[in-house]
């Protein structure tokens, strides 16, 4: 039976996260969805990162395992078809046969999100539910030298959503930078694994510094709480994108 890895791209706009639920339209089903109708079989898809409503990626990865040996490139171009028939806003850019051991989502080394801002006073009109608009003028260095704080190996209890699993609240956390293009700011980050609401309650700190709220002292007082209650605020999802995902040996 094959395995095969998809690359995939998708607006979040429109889906209820990544993961399959019930009752809710998700990236995961509409997929699947696809691939049932392509390859006949109902298959379980797993990708590298759960995204939450709202948010997009350009570069989330997932596999599947079909029963026949198909040539890549029908595979993508057969889901893809699929996909449009439906009106999806999703598309498999790329899909490749992989080792039976490749899992989406264990076997990634390090997973790397985009956050944008559009920090200008005129509402956006082709940004709108791709960035989060901010109108109040912010500092971008001073969102950078704060975010250096959150570098490295902590527990990061005070960044992640009362609601995650996850077992414990280390992480390590590879690079956080922050960047401005004109009204554009770009928050970029890397980590081997994120905890739930991690990126977006990190943002959303970081925009309370760029505000002259907050200095980087308070930013790392608040991590040291390891205290949700200490969290600045909670970005919305629309600047949110997974845009790469690492495997060793790959």
């Amino acid at each position: 039976m094959p395995r095969y890895r998809l690359d995939i791209e998708y607006d979040g706009t429109p889906y209820a996260g990544w993961q399959r639920q019930a009752g809710q339209h998700s990236v995961q089903a509409a997929l699947e969805q696809a691939i049932l109708k392509f390859s006949g079989e109902t298959i379980s898809l797993r990708g590298a990162g759960r995204t939450d409503s709202g948010v997009h990626a350009t570069g989330q990865v997932a596999h599947l395992d079909l029963a026949k040996h198909w040539p890549d490139d029908t595979v993508r171009d057969a889901i893809n078809a699929h996909l449009r028939l439906a009106g999806e806003s999703v598309a498999v850019t790329a899909a490749a046969k992989i080792a039976d051991d490749f899992d989406a989502r264990f076997s990634a080394t390090k997973r790397y999100y985009l956050y944008r801002i559009l920090n200008r006073r005129a509402h956006p009109a082709l940004e709108k539910d791709r960035a989060w608009w901010v109108p109040a003028r912010l500092d971008a260095e001073a969102m950078h030298e704060a975010a250096q704080q959150l570098v490295g190996r902590h527990d990061f209890t005070t960044f992640r959503s009362s609601q995650c699993q996850a077992n414990s609240p280390l992480r390590t956390l590879d690079k956080l930078e922050v960047t401005r293009s004109g009204d554009l700011i770009e928050v970029k980050t890397s980590a081997r694994s994120f905890l739930h609401n991690q990126v977006r309650s990190m943002v959303g700190t970081l925009k309370r510094v760029g505000e002259g709220g907050w200095t980087a002292a308070d930013v790392k007082a608040a991590l040291d709480a390891r205290d949700r209650a200490a969290c600045a605020g909670i970005a919305p999802p629309e600047g949110l994108y997974l845009t790469k995902v690492d495997y060793s040996a790959i």
